[in-house]
């Protein structure tokens, strides 16, 4: 039988060490998938330093930013997610998430169903089929996962972060909503941010203007459609950060601005620049019990929508390939992704992955199997 690699959390450390196990064949709604790029996404480094659980209890194999080519097709999956013929060889970019479909958020049509990854934390990586994380040399995508097959014109580079970073961006503008003209601020220039620098610029958005720390993050917000940088090294005081917003926007403040540094403390700064009937959307904070204080006064006497996005819905992959597509000569997708390690390299894969993002850095590191 024929067996693949994975690296595999183990209790009590961060070390990862790989394991092999047997190839799955497909269940009949099954795709066995093999991986030919997954990044470590900042979401990745929060599970490695412990502060949000890893999707999958140890022995467990992590990662969800990923993409690759069908290796097995099962009996019921002969076309992708819409209806595209699909065959081995094939290359697919797919959800990391199932949700459940029964739950008051999957009924209600909210995104972030709180058992989108019931079929993986549920087990560990020593119960078959094992492969269901992205770190390893196969993935298995499971009855009701969505898959998409991958325009040719795209290289691994360009779509490995689509199915987090870029769908995550793309739903929650969508959400919060963009009209023509928009002034739309961007606290932190991640890829989250840059992605979001992007879609704002092509859904109408007049302005855009990120905020971060570093030079190298605001230079590259510029090459994704920022028209204006805001410094904290040189604009260092929310009050003068508030100013400059309101400055730039005839003293009303941004129409739209997105929190997506994950850093609790910016929220107050983002609704202060926020204008009167503005949205406020909050995609970065997800790490349990960090809190914030912030002044009620200024969402309900200053009336502003703010809306907490999670995950996506099943049409946003297919719609972010297709935009990636025709605007891949527009904006520089390939800097998202940086240095290269093979599978055996995770562990200092994590260790640089943790380095760079110090050193302000957004290109990903990755994982080529």
């Amino acid at each position: 039988m024929a067996t693949g690699r994975a690296a595999v959390t183990q209790p009590g450390t961060r070390e990862m060490r790989i394991v092999e196990y047997p190839v799955p064949d497909p269940g009949p709604d099954d795709i066995v998938v093999r991986v030919t790029m997954a990044c470590l996404c900042g979401s990745d480094l929060h599970m490695w330093r412990g502060e949000v659980p890893w999707f999958q209890p140890a022995p467990g194999i992590q990662g969800h930013e990923m993409t690759g080519v069908v290796a097995r097709l099962g009996a019921n999956r002969q076309t992708d997610s819409l209806g595209q013929p699909l065959h081995e060889g094939d290359r697919v970019a797919y959800s990391y998430f199932i949700p459940c479909g029964t739950c008051w958020a999957c009924m209600t049509g909210v995104t972030g169903c709180p058992f989108r990854y019931r079929a993986r934390n549920s087990v560990t990586a020593d119960t078959p089929p094992h492969f269901l994380g992205a770190f390893a040399d196969y993935y298995v995508c499971r009855a009701g996962q969505w898959v998409f097959k991958v325009p040719d014109v795209l290289t691994d580079d360009v779509v490995a972060p689509i199915n987090c970073a870029l769908s995550q961006s793309f739903y929650g503008l969508h959400q919060i909503g963009i009209w023509l003209g928009d002034t739309v601020v961007i606290q932190g220039a991640g890829a989250l941010g840059l992605y979001a620098c992007a879609v704002a610029r092509d859904m109408g958005a007049g302005q855009v203007i990120a905020i971060d720390a570093q030079p190298e993050r605001l230079a590259l917000a510029r090459a994704f459609g920022a028209t204006e940088t805001i410094s904290l090294r040189d604009v260092p005081t929310k009050e003068a950060r508030v100013a400059r917003v309101r400055e730039l926007t005839r003293g009303g403040g941004a129409d739209v601005t997105v929190e997506v540094v994950g850093i609790a403390g910016v929220v107050q700064e983002g609704l202060e620049m926020t204008r009167i009937g503005g949205r406020y959307l909050w995609m970065g904070n997800i790490v349990p019990g960090q809190t914030a204080e912030i002044v009620p006064h200024d969402a309900v006497r200053q009336p502003k929508t703010i809306r907490g996005v999670l995950a996506y819905d099943r049409w946003v992959i297919p719609r972010a390939l297709d935009w990636v597509a025709r605007v891949r000569d527009r904006y520089p997708f390939e800097r998202m992704v940086g240095a290269r390690f093979q599978l055996e390299q995770i562990n200092e894969a994590f260790q640089h992955a943790e380095w760079v993002a110090g050193q302000g850095s957004i290109a990903r590191t990755v994982i080529v199997p």
